[in-house]
């Protein structure tokens, strides 16, 4: 068990302070957002919660598609997300930038590359407090690089902020199976 970081010397990642969702606080110069959800309790409820992490079980449960390169979340490699149907499905390729499997954490981020509606970074971790509670915690820092991005304003923190809470909400169907 450890941690990794990877971008590799190719990587196109489309901003600087790549692993940056690592530590608090966040860079300057974007939109911050921290949500933690209490997803269950224990250890078997860490376990599978964080499995659930890594291996995109929670993205496409929360509604996103999910295109990676491998089936768990690998430093390095690429992933697509795409929301919404059919020819409106928005794609945004993503760079997993780290991992952590440790004891009490578990989970990745991923960085934003050429092509994604926004610019920055968002890390997916699951704790084990200890009290034994097992908490989902959603670090992200961005802003818009597109029109439509710009366009959406203030409603972009609010679908991101909406979207942390439902995969914490959604998370919790594997911490208690």
């Amino acid at each position: 068990m450890g941690s990794s970081d990877a971008p590799g010397p190719a990587s196109r990642l489309t901003y600087p302070e790549v692993g940056a969702t690592r530590r608090w606080p966040l860079p300057s110069g974007y939109r911050h957002l921290r949500v933690r959800t209490r997803v269950g309790h224990g250890r078997a409820a860490f376990e599978a919660a964080g499995r659930a992490v890594l291996d995109w079980r929670m993205h496409r449960a929360v509604g996103v598609s999910i295109r990676a390169a491998d089936p768990v979340a690998t430093p390095g490699r690429p992933v697509v997300v795409g929301l919404g149907v059919g020819r409106l499905r928005l794609r945004a390729p993503c760079e997993v930038v780290w991992t952590v499997a440790e004891e009490t954490r578990t989970g990745f981020a991923y960085g934003t590359l050429p092509g994604h509606p926004e610019r920055g970074e968002e890390s997916f971790v699951v704790e084990l407090e200890p009290d034994g509670s097992v908490v989902l915690t959603v670090t992200a820092f961005s802003r818009s690089e597109s029109w439509f991005g710009r366009a959406g304003g203030p409603l972009v923190p609010l679908f991101q902020r909406a979207y942390a809470r439902r995969c914490g909400r959604v998370l919790r169907r594997w911490a208690v199976g």
